[in-house]
């Protein structure tokens, strides 16, 4: 009778430490398994790791929006192109704190600030040291997206209590320049470098859905994996479409069956990260994010917006985990679910 189940050594090996030494042909076989066989294995490294019910809440505010000079060919807040998103300055502390608060009393445990900069100012940095500080006596997880940054500026972040700093690679290396041009993909692994040289921990992932290829997918994948210290948290982002860039002639949506694979993947490449469900969920059905939670992703961002792009409303999130039966922080709001985005 045939084993149609993943070997035994395999599973066992891969809920071992992390690894950062994966071949492209180890990660086309894991990618190309028969998909229960891929999920059963997904599943084992998931449980070896995490508890398999619950879900990181996390919630997500642009503190300074558009006007940025980067050419990121995905993004809605580029100058470089005409998105009808308007360019604003850096938000009031006051207005941040706030909406950090209501973000904390609809369930979220983790606060996410980005600012559309290709690298903070100092002066700039003061206020956002400030946000930080007053985010984290919340009793929240911060988080920060702020561009480049300089080994002086990772440790300023630090030093005002920033628990992550976000920083994506976007894609694979080989096709990178089909999609930035202004900032290199190793500007990027150097920010990366300094936030953790500064004592931070890393939010790295990257986008789907541009007109990549599968082997584009794993090729991001393998670059995070290999990378000397994985990514305490991986978000998976499915583009979002925007008015006036150049990915919407490119632009190819995954088949869920591939997306589901990707996580899973991830998961085993990464056993030890928490693997967030992040953009583009509008676009995905209950029984796709309920696949994507077997194969292994464990954190999304809750809230109507994501920066400049819709996000499933928390109360519809609520009702998917509650029928899941995965637990999270919004079992435990303070005040019924709302919408988390700061008014205009």
């Amino acid at each position: 009778m045939s084993q149609s189940t993943p070997s035994n050594d395999r599973v066992s090996h891969t809920r071992g430490e992390p690894r950062r030494n994966w071949t492209r042909a180890e990660a086309d076989a894991l990618y190309n398994l028969p998909f229960a066989d891929l999920m059963f294995e997904a599943q084992s490294v998931h449980r070896a790791n995490f508890d398999p019910n619950h879900v990181e809440t996390a919630s997500l505010l642009s503190i300074k929006t558009g006007g940025c000079p980067e050419d990121c060919g995905y993004c809605s807040q580029s100058a470089h192109y005409d998105t009808d998103v308007k360019a604003t300055k850096l938000m009031d502390s006051k207005v941040v704190i706030e909406t950090a608060r209501r973000a904390r009393d609809a369930g979220a445990s983790r606060f996410c600030m980005a600012a559309a900069w290709r690298n903070p100012k100092d002066k700039d940095l003061d206020r956002v040291c400030e946000m930080v500080s007053a985010v984290k006596d919340l009793g929240l997880e911060t988080c920060a997206t702020l561009g480049m940054l300089t080994p002086q500026q990772a440790e300023r972040l630090h030093d005002a209590g920033l628990d992550f700093y976000n920083h994506n690679v976007d894609t694979s290396p080989e096709f990178y320049g089909n999609i930035i041009t202004t900032r290199t993909l190793q500007d990027r692994i150097d920010t990366l470098a300094h936030a953790r040289e500064a004592g931070l921990k890393v939010c790295c992932g990257g986008i789907i859905g541009m007109g990549e290829q599968v082997e584009d997918r794993l090729g991001m994948l393998m670059l995070l994996a290999n990378m000397p210290a994985h990514p305490e948290s991986v978000p998976i982002n499915m583009w979002n479409e925007v008015k006036g860039v150049p990915v919407n002639k490119t632009a190819d949506r995954p088949d869920p069956i591939a997306l589901v694979r990707m996580i899973a993947v991830a998961r085993i490449m990464m056993p030890k990260s928490v693997v967030r469900l992040s953009a583009g969920r509008q676009y995905m059905t209950d029984e796709l994010q309920a696949l994507c939670f077997v194969a292994g992703a464990n954190s999304i961002f809750i809230g109507d917006v994501l920066l400049t792009t819709k996000n499933p409303q928390t109360d519809r999130d609520t009702d998917l985990l509650h029928r899941l039966g995965i637990k999270s922080q919004l079992d435990v709001a303070r005040t019924p679910a709302q919408s988390v985005q700061a008014a205009e």
